[in-house]
């Protein structure tokens, strides 16, 4: 380790466990997954070891298996999360309490690629608020956020839209945002054991780089914040330039209180602005955490709902939604998705809502989404259960011959688990499963 990184980490979280952490951080860290409550099969998840403190769906395994080659994966059961990652989500369930008489709440997850961050957060306003919410998840690289597209598309929720928009593009929706998570690119030391790079490009540069970009971030997008609305700053590095030191900054320039009153873990490091978990105290790789609330008065009035005029009936969700044409796509949007229209247009979303389908003449063509959504009617399409080596094949992209099956659009199952569709033609299937969300690993 660089010295100027070991004096860093002394100042930043103190001598002994400075000590602690630079041993951890030779060592392997443990494997997590944070499980979908909403899609339940009927076997087959990885053994769980141990639960995560803070995450009520988190499990340690008892070892790593190829989540690639687990079909349950592709299908949304679960997420791959480090444990220490789960803990913003720990915070953003502690402060939702705090806006459960507020109608159709806003949340805006401003840096969120790959996704673990934003599934996380679609569970707990599912659990906690119904239909009632609509969550944004934005990435500005275009590469992350496809990825960020698929682990969306594959909780399958209808009340998210995913953009790919520069933090600066929020700044002109004024109070939009009653919760924003930020989860800023940072000099990545919680990355060490996992990513040599990142240890090779360290320097107090880098820090200091990252430090100016972090406040940049939160300058743009602080104006999106409602009056009393709340923002989880969190990153995966240790040092207080970037974590402590730019969360009183924050509430020194741009008005905020620094909230600290949270259920606490005997694995995480109170330092003087947030909250630290640490390689040697804490499972997991790192993370850092801390909450500002906006100054100003009471959050703001909820919108009126914009209608919109559904223009295919909704024969596919157990939820209410309205089915609109967004170009040569119908997609389902829940009223608080709708509601969020006017933002979602000039941003461009590369998703919102669940994907259902397009129209080539009278044919009706059924979107790869459609078959991963939470809500999905059991009676909407035809479904075949496959085993082990067919879910495979089928992922795989390979050729599935389906002769006892009717023709037509089919769902494809694992274990209860929708996976996606085919079209069975009698001798052949066509496989709808999206080019970019195929195993591509020799099976």
């Amino acid at each position: 380790m660089p010295e100027e990184f070991r004096k860093l980490l002394e100042s930043s979280i103190g001598a002994a466990v400075a000590v602690k952490a630079l041993e951890a951080l030779d060592g392997q860290p443990p494997v997590s997954i944070r499980l979908n409550p909403y899609k339940n099969p009927s076997s087959g998840l990885p053994e769980p070891a141990a639960p995560v403190p803070w995450s009520p769906h988190g499990y340690f395994l008892k070892d790593r298996p190829s989540f690639t080659l687990d079909p349950l994966f592709h299908a949304g059961a679960y997420y791959v999360q480090d444990s220490s990652a789960m803990f913003p989500g720990h915070i953003f369930r502690s402060v939702l309490k705090e806006f459960s008489a507020l109608p159709g709440l806003n949340v805006l997850d401003l840096c969120a690629a790959p996704g673990g961050k934003t599934t996380d957060i679609l569970t707990s306003l599912r659990e906690e608020r119904g239909d009632d919410f609509f969550l944004l998840a934005n990435e500005v690289a275009p590469q992350r956020a496809t990825a960020l597209c698929d682990n969306v598309a594959r909780w399958g929720e209808a009340s998210v839209a995913v953009t790919s928009a520069d933090p600066s593009a929020f700044s002109r929706f004024e109070g939009a945002f009653d919760i924003i998570v930020a989860d800023v690119p940072c000099s990545g030391e919680g990355m060490f054991r996992k990513d040599s790079e990142a240890l090779r490009q360290w320097s107090l540069d880098n820090v200091a780089l990252c430090q100016s970009r972090q406040r940049r971030i939160l300058s743009d997008v602080w104006p999106a914040l409602a009056d009393g609305g709340i923002l989880i700053y969190s990153t995966c590095t240790f040092n207080h330039l970037e974590n402590d030191d730019n969360v009183r900054w924050a509430a020194e320039t741009l008005g905020a209180e620094v909230l600290a009153d949270f259920p606490g873990f005997a694995e995480v490091l109170r330092t003087r602005e947030g909250f630290a978990l640490v390689p040697g105290t804490a499972p997991g790789e790192g993370q850092w955490c801390a909450v500002l609330r906006k100054a100003g008065g009471a959050f703001r009035a909820a919108p009126r709902p914009r209608p919109l005029r559904a223009e295919m009936k909704n024969n596919f969700l157990n939820e209410e939604v309205t089915i609109v044409r967004r170009g040569e796509l119908f997609v389902a949007l829940t009223t608080a998705a709708a509601r969020m229209s006017y933002l979602l247009d000039s941003l461009r979303p590369l998703r919102s809502g669940v994907a259902v389908g397009t129209l080539k003449g009278r044919d009706f063509i059924p979107h790869a989404d459609l078959a991963l959504a939470r809500s999905l009617c059991a009676d909407a399409f035809a479904s075949v259960d496959l085993n082990l080596q067919e879910a495979l094949t089928f992922l795989h992209r390979g050729n599935l011959v389906l002769k006892d099956a009717q023709k037509g659009y089919i769902v494809l199952k694992y274990n209860g688990l929708s996976l996606g569709f085919v079209k069975n033609l009698g001798n052949r299937c066509n496989n709808l499963l999206p080019q970019g969300r195929r195993i591509k690993m020799d099976l």
